[in-house]
């Protein structure tokens, strides 16, 4: 059984399909312990109420959510096959690629990248090809850092918005963990 922190930030339109890819990683087998950025933790949207959302996740894996930075802070220890970002934000994703560790799922990522192992990132965001893409094209480069594959979600309305394509999402994860490599194709 794979172990993995399964951080979650704020992309809120995809927390539906973000259920769906636990279910999934759940049926697969993977052992998730789940990690909220302070916006899921603790934002009330038309998509769903902060404590209705948590108490999904924590049904479906059994284990308390970890969203603050203390609680975030002895994942360093907890020998983790991988950390997965899903969804991650343009945000999370540009204080990743910059060094920030300022929520519970930068912290995460910043204990797993310290220890060399993999970290996945399954982005959203509307500026993925704009303001994003540099940081993108960063951590493309970045050792351990894994995407899982990429598309244009909606390119005639938000020419700069990606989505990644959640389905993949294991696939992704076993060839981060068993092989140290990206699943291809990167872009679908």
């Amino acid at each position: 059984m794979k172990k993995i922190g399964f951080c979650v930030c704020g992309s809120f339109c995809t927390l539906k399909a973000t259920l769906a890819a636990l279910d999934d990683l759940i049926s697969k087998d993977f052992d998730v312990t789940p990690i909220f950025s302070f916006n899921v933790a603790n934002l009330d949207t038309r998509f769903f109420k902060a404590e209705d959302f948590k108490k999904a996740v924590e049904d479906k894996t059994g284990k308390k959510i970890i969203c603050t930075l203390q609680d975030a802070e002895p994942i360093a220890k907890a020998n983790l096959d991988a950390v997965l970002v899903l969804p991650c934000t343009g945000n999370t994703l540009a204080k990743i690629a910059n060094g920030i560790t300022d929520t519970p799922v930068t912290l995460a990522v910043k204990a797993q990248l310290r220890n060399n192992r993999p970290v996945v990132v399954a982005l959203s965001s509307n500026d993925a090809l704009g303001a994003n893409a540099k940081n993108v094209g960063l951590l493309t480069n970045t050792k351990n850092v894994f995407f899982v594959p990429l598309r244009q979600d909606a390119p005639d309305e938000k020419p700069n918005s990606m989505v990644a394509d959640f389905s993949l999402t294991a696939n992704t994860l076993n060839a981060a963990i068993e092989e140290g490599r990206q699943y291809q194709p990167r872009y679908v």
